[in-house]
C-alpha cells in the first residue's frame, strides 16, 4: 500500500483541502460565467416585455381584467403541457433544446414587435402569441435550469442556483427600468424587439458552453440512487415523483408555504394598510425590505453544499414562526424588523428546495420531474391567492398570518416527528468470547 507521500499531489490536495463554501464558487467555471451573463440579458429583456405587455393590453382594451386574462393565458400551458415539455427535455439533447426554444421565443417577440409597429396588433392576436409563448416556455424553463446545473459539479449546484436568483433580481430591476426608457424614446414595439434580441443572444452563447463531464451522471445520493434508464414517457416521471417520499415531502412543504406563507404581497399589503394604518408608501418600504432580504438570502443559500428536504422543512418552519410574530406586530417599525429575516429564510429555503429538486432525480428523469413540479406549482399559484383571500375574509390579515404560520410550522413538525419514528435504530451488541470485536447489529425500532 503506497504511503501518503507517494500519493499524487492533486489527489493529496483534494483530500485535505476544505471544500469551498463561497457563494460565488460556481463562477469559477468559464461556461457558468457566460451562462450567467446570458441569463442577465435574457431576464432584462423578459421584464421589459412583461412591463410593456401590461401597458399594451390596457391601451388596446382599457380593461384591467383583460390584462389579467393575458397573463393567465400565458401561464395556462404550464398546467397542462409541462409534463410533455419535461419529457421532451429528457429526450432531446439539452444544448440543442435550449438553442431552439430560445430562438422560437425570439421569433414570437419579433412577430409581436412587427405587429405593433404596423399597428396590426389586437387582443385575439396578443392572446394567441401569449399562449404560444407559454407552450414554448414549458420546454425552455426546465431545459435552461438543467443546462445551468450541467455546467458545475453537483456540490456547486446551490451556488449556481443562488447566482441565478441574483441574476434574475438584477435583470428584473434593469428590465423594468429600461422598459420606460425604451417606450419613451423608441415606442412599444422596440421593447419586444429588444426582448427578441436577448433571446438570440442566449441562443448564440449556448453552443460555446462546456458542461462538466461528471454532471451528467452525478447524483447526491450516489450511484445506487440511479436506476437503469427507463422509457421516455410522462408516466415514468409521474411514477418516480409519486414514489419518491422526499420529493412528495418537498412538494407538501413548498405547497403549504406557497399558499399560506409567501403571499406577502397580499397579506402584508392588507396588514400594513389596515390594522397598522399605513399607506402605499409604507407598503413600498416593506416591499423594498422584502427584496433586500431576498437578495441576502440568495447569497446565503448559495453557500449550501448538500441541502436536504429536512433543511427546507426547518427553514419553512422558522419562516412560519417569524410570520406568526409578524402577524402580531404592534407597529410598522416592528414589522420591518421581522420582514428582513422572513425574506432571508424564504430565499435560502427556495435555493435549498430547488437544488434538491434538480439533483435528486437520476439525470434521465430530471426534465420530467421538473415538468411535474411546474404543473403542481401552477396549481398553487392559481389556487393559493383565492384560498388566502377567503382566510383573510374570515380571520383578517393578522389572523391569516398567524393561522397560516402555525399551520406550516405544525405540519413540518409533525412530518419530522413521523419521519424520526420510522427511522431504523442502530444497536451495538457487546462482544462475547469468540465474537468479532466491535460487531454491530441493525434492528428496526418497534
Amino acid at each position: 500500500m503506497p504511503s501518503a507521500s507517494a500519493l499524487p499531489t492533486s489527489l493529496s490536495a483534494s483530500t485535505t483541502a476544505p471544500a469551498s463554501r463561497s457563494p460565488w464558487r460556481s463562477l469559477r467555471y468559464r461556461s457558468m460565467r457566460w451562462w450567467s451573463a446570458a441569463n442577465f440579458v435574457s431576464n432584462a429583456g423578459t421584464w421589459m416585455q412583461l412591463t410593456v405587455q401590461n401597458l399594451l393590453v390596457l391601451h388596446i382594451t382599457g380593461s384591467a381584467a383583460a390584462t389579467g386574462l393575458s397573463m393567465s393565458v400565458q401561464a395556462a400551458p404550464a398546467l397542462f403541457v409541462s409534463l410533455l415539455g419535461g419529457a421532451a427535455v429528457d429526450r432531446w439533447p439539452r444544448k440543442l433544446t435550449v438553442t431552439v426554444s430560445q430562438a422560437l421565443l425570439g421569433a414570437v417577440a419579433f412577430t409581436t414587435a412587427l405587429l405593433v409597429a404596423l399597428d396590426r396588433i389586437d387582443m385575439p392576436a396578443l392572446l394567441v402569441l401569449a399562449a404560444v409563448t407559454g407552450v414554448i416556455a414549458t420546454v425552455d424553463g426546465p431545459a435552461c435550469a438543467l443546462l445551468g446545473n450541467d455546467l458545475v459539479p453537483v456540490a456547486d449546484v446551490p451556488s449556481a442556483i443562488g447566482v441565478g436568483a441574483l441574476v434574475h433580481s438584477a435583470g428584473r430591476l434593469a428590465g423594468t427600468a429600461l422598459a420606460g426608457v425604451t417606450v419613451g424614446f423608441l415606442g412599444t414595439g422596440a421593447a419586444y424587439a429588444a426582448n427578441g434580441l436577448s433571446f438570440l443572444f442566449v441562443a448564440a452563447v449556448v453552443p460555446f458552453l462546456r458542461p462538466v463531464p461528471e454532471a451528467a451522471t452525478q447524483s447526491p445520493a450516489g450511484p445506487r440512487a440511479v436506476p437503469s434508464p427507463a422509457p421516455m414517457t410522462v408516466r415514468e416521471g409521474l411514477s418516480f415523483f409519486a414514489r419518491r417520499p422526499r420529493l412528495v415531502a418537498l412538494a407538501g412543504v413548498t405547497g403549504l408555504s406557497s399558499v399560506f406563507g409567501r403571499n406577502y404581497g397580499l397579506t402584508l399589503a392588507v396588514l400594513v394598510t389596515g390594522p397598522l394604518a399605513g399607506g402605499a408608501r409604507a407598503f413600498g418600504t416593506v416591499s423594498t425590505v422584502l427584496a433586500v432580504g431576498g437578495i441576502v438570502g440568495a447569497v446565503l443559500g448559495a453557500r449550501l453544499r448538500r441541502p436536504s428536504v429536512r433543511t427546507v422543512g426547518l427553514l419553512a418552519a422558522a419562516g412560519a414562526l417569524l410570520q406568526v410574530v409578524a402577524g402580531l406586530s404592534p407597529s410598522l417599525a416592528v414589522l420591518l424588523v421581522l420582514v428582513l429575516p422572513m425574506a432571508i429564510v424564504e430565499s435560502v429555503s427556495d435555493t435549498a428546495g430547488t437544488a434538491v429538486l434538480q439533483t435528486d432525480p437520476p439525470p434521465h428523469l430530471r426534465g420530467r420531474v421538473l415538468g411535474v413540479w411546474t404543473s403542481i406549482g401552477t396549481v398553487w399559484s392559481l389556487g393559493g391567492p383565492p384560498l388566502l383571500g377567503l382566510l383573510m375574509e374570515w380571520a383578517g390579515a393578522r389572523g391569516a398570518l398567524v393561522a397560516g404560520g402555525l399551520l406550516i410550522a405544525g405540519s413540518v413538525g409533525a412530518g419530522l416527528l413521523v419521519r424520526r419514528r420510522g427511522e431504523p435504530v442502530t444497536v451495538t451488541v457487546r462482544a462475547k468470547d469468540g465474537d468479532v470485536t466491535g460487531r454491530a447489529a441493525l434492528e428496526t425500532a418497534a
